[in-house]
């Protein structure tokens, strides 16, 4: 997970109360109980009148913080004026900070395209989620600036059937740009907090062929591989043997290597017939360190 450039504010802003009391309804029971005085003295309503003042004050004591049906199609209305934001911001971010950078697999800017970023990111660091840069997640991790999170996965030319081992889930963003590629995806993260969640969300975004586990990246998921290919998300001073094992012949490992908290460099491992390894530096990069289980 690619850190920031700059410093984000992570302080949270506490979202303004969706729910109003509602006054309408009690004002129109009142109103109906309105009436001119009858000659000699007052009158006790009756009739029809009655019955439906009664009924609608009856309706507003049992749900007395009920919103007017304005209120309702204008929180609808506001919903929608979000998403068409956000589906603005994205198509922004796909044509200017992806395609225009030289991301040219039309299946990976067309997967960055429909996977909802806003939804990967704390609720209010939504604004965001689209930026030219990382945005934090809690717990000491990112969720990695979107150029770097395209480039990773065009690197690894992704196709339809493979299976792909990540490691590192975060918030699950990475695993669900592959999962709209490939055929199989199992990701590993080591915080157990951000493992569960980022688990929720994807089932919950319909990303069924996303395998989660909570667990140390450093030893893979052997049971599963060997894998097509093998992306690796947090810096690590070498290259795992683990993971080498489990990467296919003529696979492919993208992985950011160098020490902690130093500039580190994005390493293209491929492994070719006879299991020899060979690697190549793709760019500079700062990524958090890779996590190893206590």
């Amino acid at each position: 997970m690619f850190l920031p450039r700059k410093n984000v504010d992570e302080r949270e802003m506490l979202p303004k109360s969706a729910g109003v009391p509602n006054k309408e309804i009690t004002m129109i029971g009142a109103n109906l109980f309105r009436y001119k005085a009858c000659p000699g003295g007052s009158c006790v309503p009756s009739g029809p009148a009655v019955t439906l003042a009664m009924l609608v004050l009856l309706l507003s004591l049992a749900f007395p913080f009920a919103r007017p049906l304005s209120a309702l199609s204008g929180s609808a209305a506001h919903a929608a004026d979000q998403a068409d934001q956000y589906e603005g911001k994205k198509a922004e971010m796909v044509a200017s900070q992806l395609a225009g950078r030289g991301i040219e697999n039309r299946e990976v800017l067309e997967a960055m395209a429909e996977v909802q970023r806003h939804l990967f990111v704390p609720e209010n660091l939504r604004r965001l989620a689209y930026g030219d840069f990382p945005l934090p997640i809690g717990h000491g991790q990112t969720i990695s600036q979107p150029y770097i999170v395209a480039f990773m996965t065009e690197v690894i030319r992704p196709a339809p059937g493979q299976r792909v081992l990540e490691i590192g889930t975060g918030s699950g963003y990475q695993a669900a740009v592959l999962a709209e590629l490939v055929a199989e995806v199992y990701t590993i993260e080591i915080v157990p907090e951000l493992a569960q969640s980022a688990n929720n969300r994807l089932r919950q975004l319909g990303y069924a062929n996303v395998k989660t586990r909570e667990g140390d990246g450093y030893y893979g998921w052997p049971e599963a591989g060997p894998f097509d290919a093998i992306v690796v998300t947090a810096a690590a001073e070498f290259i795992p043997p683990p993971l080498l094992q489990q990467l296919k012949e003529g696979g492919l490992m993208i992985i950011p290597v160098g020490s902690p908290f130093h500039v580190q460099h994005l390493m293209l491992v491929n492994k070719e017939k006879g299991d020899r390894v060979t690697t190549r530096k793709l760019m500079p990069v700062r990524f958090v360190p890779f996590r190893r289980a206590e």
